[in-house]
């Protein structure tokens, strides 16, 4: 054993002790993996891997504000994934290292008829719990794919994953609260702070209509125990469908307003081409922008990667996921000729429409050389994913069609 290996045991051996004395807590630095790094499918793609606490090794875009992503191979482990590899993602560095649960409050302000400050035991006592599983995309997930390349975390596929939440609806919160007329939207803050005065706080918005909705959940567990600090401990706020920029973590403060929110999180970062394809041609810039909301209907192959080689004429059970905004996956077809030709999967076992949707197919490859082996997904309203990736500056809400370039011998 060398001293790397020594040293790398030593404070694993630290680092559990520290997390089972407090789960509200980053006590210790973060731990190099022995793998060390794993390689994305671009270029510039090799990414370090490091153990944070209540974290296996994932990959690190970076350090402060942590940005973790998680390692593609861990969505074949099953269509729920494991708390200690979600992935992580921070806007702002001066975030929080230790939370005391019992003196967290959640306060609720602005157009309301009783402004609320509640403790986590409070807001347990307003209503009965409820779960749904579903999925947390962040909205540059895939960015690193863009051709030509945009600015941004050059993330692959690996920052999304999919949990069984346990809270409180928000419309419950809010009803008791007393939302006033002439509400028409409510901000969103956590406990991330800038560092520098001129930098734009984290705060986020949506309509009135969404907040009363059924969707939007203020959760205290994932998975069923409780969120992972960097998850954002100890509630945070899930709005199934929608990508992950709305899922403020460490969740403290709720502002009902009688007007669009114009903060830098909404005014001018993520947002999309204002036209149906939600795109534009090539590094170019569009006229027009809104802000980006629900996911678009996604595929993968789990158990293979691009690269990998193959028997012909040996049977090979190809498994994987699909989602979608929660219309719910109807169809997942697989090609292995570039597209001219599809066949239909076997969908696995429905967790709910905002899940990911397990699939498998026997593929059985017959001549060797390369193959193109393509998925593709469907969901209940017909929508599906473009053949070609659709560009926009900031690399976000991508979902074309999923291409492995396989060696069979």
């Amino acid at each position: 054993m060398n001293v790397y290996d020594k040293n790398f045991k030593f404070h694993r051996r630290l680092f559990l002790s520290g997390m089972a004395a407090t789960a509200a807590s980053l006590a210790f630095a973060p731990l190099r993996s022995q793998a060390y790094t794993e390689t994305l499918d671009f270029g510039n793609g090799t990414r370090e891997l490091l153990a944070y606490p209540q974290k296996r090794p994932l990959m690190l875009i970076t350090a402060r504000p942590p940005h973790l992503e998680t390692p593609f191979s861990v969505f074949n482990e099953g269509a729920l994934t494991p708390n200690d590899a979600f992935f992580v993602r921070y806007h702002l560095p001066n975030f929080p290292t230790s939370i005391d649960a019992g003196q967290h409050r959640l306060k609720i302000t602005g157009l309301v008829n009783k402004p609320l400050s509640l403790s986590l035991q409070e807001l347990k006592a307003l209503g009965e719990p409820v779960e749904i599983v579903a999925v947390n995309q962040c909205a540059g997930n895939s960015r690193g794919f863009s051709s030509p390349r945009v600015f941004g975390a050059q993330l692959g596929n690996g920052s999304m994953g999919n949990a069984r939440w346990t809270g409180i609806p928000l419309k419950t919160v809010l009803g008791h609260a007393g939302v006033r007329g002439g509400a028409k939207q409510v901000t969103l803050r956590g406990l991330d702070r800038p560092v520098l005065p001129g930098t734009p706080e984290f705060v986020k918005a949506i309509d009135i209509d969404l907040a009363l909705s059924a969707g939007p959940l203020i959760a205290w567990a994932m998975n069923g125990t409780d969120i992972p600090f960097l998850n954002g401990y100890p509630i945070k706020l899930v709005i199934p469908g929608y990508f992950g920029s709305y899922w403020v973590k460490h969740l403290s403060e709720i502002n009902v307003i009688d007007h669009e929110f114009d903060g830098y999180f909404m005014k001018s970062a993520y947002r999309l081409p204002d036209n149906d394809c939600q795109c534009v041609s090539a590094g170019t810039i569009p006229d027009k922008t809104r802000p980006i909301a629900q996911l678009k209907v996604r595929s993968f192959i789990t158990n293979l990667h691009s690269g990998e080689t193959v028997r012909a004429g040996h049977t090979i059970s190809l498994q994987g996921i699909a989602f979608d905004s929660g219309s719910g996956i109807s169809s997942v077809e697989i090609s292995d000729d570039g597209g001219q030709h599809w066949q239909a999967a076997r969908l696995g076992k429905d967790l709910g429409n905002y899940s990911f949707r397990e699939w498998c197919t026997a593929w059985k490859p017959q001549t060797p050389g390369k193959a193109e082996l393509q998925v593709r997904a469907r969901n209940r309203l017909g929508e599906g994913q473009p053949a070609v990736s659709l560009w926009n500056p900031g690399g976000y809400a991508h979902n074309s069609i999923e291409t492995l370039s396989i060696l069979v011998v």
